[in-house]
């Protein structure tokens, strides 16, 4: 979250607009592989503290407690999260 924070802030601190880095970047002329690999990076904690943050809630309504409830939660956490991921990364 330390990431994003800091990529947030030098968005608004940085004298140009988004559009002039978006060009610097596809002048670089990375591959699509490498270009989905950082979205997907991007986008993993963001998911991932969605989805474990509904977790919680349930866990705040007293749901889940039981050790095979949180196991099962735990692994559609982390599904939920690796699907989520991948399609933002795909946009």
């Amino acid at each position: 979250s330390a990431g994003v924070s800091l990529f947030g802030l030098a968005a608004l601190l940085l004298p140009e607009q988004f559009p002039h880095y978006l060009a610097a970047v596809k002048s670089l002329g990375l591959g699509p592989a490498l270009i989905y690999s950082a979205k997907f990076a991007l986008a993993f904690p963001l998911s991932y503290h969605t989805w474990n943050g509904i977790r919680h809630l349930a866990w705040d309504m007293g749901k889940g407690f039981k050790i095979p409830q949180v196991n099962q939660s735990g692994v559609l956490v982390l599904a939920l999260t690796l699907l989520s991921s991948a399609g933002l990364a795909a946009m």
